[in-house]
């Protein structure tokens, strides 16, 4: 089981607010991130070094 599989599950849930993912796991955390089928609403922002966090945003349009 992937790791970061529990922890979208629980940003989904709205247990909590972010993931903050490293840039050495962005690979595993796309793995999981595949899987949904409402992962258009799991949106990341990328911030110095290659880091990402994750936040959930069901209001978007696409």
């Amino acid at each position: 089981m992937n790791p970061y599989d529990e922890q979208i599950q629980a940003l989904i849930a709205g247990e909590i607010e972010k993931i903050e993912v490293k840039r050495e796991e962005v690979m595993t955390f796309r793995d999981a991130w595949l899987k949904l089928e409402d992962r258009k609403y799991v949106v990341g922002k990328a911030s110095l070094n290659g880091n990402v966090t994750y936040h959930y945003d069901p209001t978007r349009l696409y």
